[in-house]
């Protein structure tokens, strides 16, 4: 048996050990790679990631790549577990911890966060995004064309605003809620909705053919204050569309489960019912844990009084549709 060969079966070996049976990034099963520098074992794409960053990672694969004597005694000795207590021994409750089902540039800044800035390795470290303000260049994506362009945001809290700058002037100004679990976490969460409304088919644009009912379709939410908005894509600048939560005094209501015929799609069978004055909306979660975080959420906000601007928001939002 060759030197690497009793290298690759050590490390076999070493997988079967609690903790390393996942990415130590984002959960994946089934890791195929390792960082002999870092002591983790990992999956192909946050490989990837760890790849971008190799003044502090050096990553193989565990069947393809040449291992030393030294990198399998390394691995043995360090691990998932061992390295998680280590670089996630403070994170935030609010910090939204990315899984393999989000995007590249959720696990990457996740991943930079924890090797490069090691944000999380010592309690009570000062954090940049909880002081009062943030300012910072962005990506963001134009309304029309769709093409990304270099911006610079300030987020105030004491305002309570978002503005980003194209040159010296405020281009746009956005309404923050305060900070609240809810919206980062909820931000990359992802459901089942279906359309109770029946749509007239958009086939030739005629408006007059056959009437249909549409299925279920995944998209991304956000809550905020009393609007819970969808977005197709998590990194979509605009909504495609949202749904006001008023309060229960004003028929509006959230319940588990959904009306008696209604089918789910594949693995999302926990169901969400809400209740408004013009219509019934259907959503179905992939776990029991998700429906029972977002209908407490939904309810805490319809236990609440609705303010002079939510009943302006309300009227607002029915006009448009």
């Amino acid at each position: 048996m060759s030197t690497n060969e009793r290298a690759i079966r050590a490390l076999k070996e070493i997988l079967q050990r609690p903790g390393n049976d996942v990415c130590a990034d984002c959960g994946a099963l089934d890791p195929g790679w390792g960082s002999c520098s870092l002591g983790v074992f990992i999956c192909l794409d946050c490989s990837g990631i760890h790849r971008n960053i190799p003044e502090i990672c050096k990553v193989k694969s565990l069947r393809l790549s040449h291992w030393e004597d030294q990198e399998v005694q390394f691995m043995a000795e360090h691990g998932n577990e061992l390295m998680k207590a280590k670089y996630e021994a403070d994170v935030p409750v609010y910090y939204y911890k990315p899984t393999h089902k989000d995007c590249q540039v959720l696990r990457e800044q996740w991943i930079r966060a924890k090797y490069e800035r090691k944000e999380f390795s010592k309690p009570g470290k000062s954090l940049t995004y909880e002081s009062e303000t943030r300012e910072g260049t962005l990506m963001k994506r134009g309304r029309d064309n769709g093409q990304f362009l270099s911006r610079r945001f300030v987020l105030s809290e004491r305002e309570g605003n978002l503005k980003y700058y194209t040159k010296y002037d405020v281009r746009f100004c956005l309404n923050c809620s305060p900070f609240k679990i809810i919206i980062l976490r909820s931000w990359k969460q992802m459901l089942h909705i279906k359309d109770t409304h029946t749509k007239k088919t958009p086939a030739c644009f005629d408006n007059n053919k056959d009437f249909q009912t549409e299925g279920f379709k995944k998209r991304w939410f956000t809550l905020d204050q009393r609007r819970l908005m969808y977005f197709k894509d998590p990194l979509d600048a605009f909504a495609k569309g949202e749904v006001f939560l008023g309060n229960n005094d004003n028929h509006y209501s959230a319940s588990a489960g959904l009306p008696s015929g209604t089918s789910c799609n594949g693995a999302w069978q926990y169901g969400i019912t809400i209740e408004t004055p013009e219509r019934s909306f259907l959503f179905t979660c992939e776990t029991e844990s998700d429906q029972q975080e977002w209908l407490k959420h939904f309810k805490n906000v319809m236990n609440t009084q609705m303010s002079p601007q939510d009943y302006t928001m309300e009227a607002l939002l029915r006009h448009r549709h």
